[in-house]
């Protein structure tokens, strides 16, 4: 029996901004981009990883939810306590600089942590905090 990640799942407050970002500034593929019940899901994906996918999805994906959880939800994100995703990328650095120069809203330089990764972190449009690492080298 074999067990794979397939898709996991980001708020958003914007999907338009999220796609700027994801797609523009990340370098993702748009792999869906569904409308259903009044909300709006879309999908994207590394090019290196044709199996897994990224949701960005409302913050609370649920129409009939009561609009104080929807309240709620929206504050949530708002502080960038929900979803964090971890990327993976040859060149820390690199990345870093490529999300900083596009805009990004730098959480972390780029440093050598002891769990064995250089890492840096940022946070997405709708303050999700993403993280780039490496295998440190040496």
């Amino acid at each position: 029996m074999e067990i794979k990640l397939a898709q996991t799942f980001i708020a958003v407050d914007d999907h338009d901004k999220a796609l700027t970002f994801y797609r523009d500034v990340l370098g993702l593929e748009v792999r869906n981009d569904v409308g259903f019940e009044g909300m709006r899901w879309v999908t994207v994906g590394s090019p290196a990883q044709p199996d897994v996918e990224i949701v960005l999805e409302p913050p609370l994906a649920d129409p009939n939810a009561p609009a104080a959880d929807r309240q709620a939800m929206a504050e949530l994100l708002a502080k960038g306590l929900l979803r964090g995703v971890i990327f993976s990328t040859d060149d820390v650095d690199a990345t870093f600089e490529r999300i900083r120069a596009a805009g990004g809203e730098v959480l972390q330089e780029p440093i050598d942590q002891p769990y064995g990764v250089r890492d840096c972190a940022f946070r997405d449009p709708a303050g999700n905090m993403l993280r780039f690492n490496q295998p440190r080298k040496g």
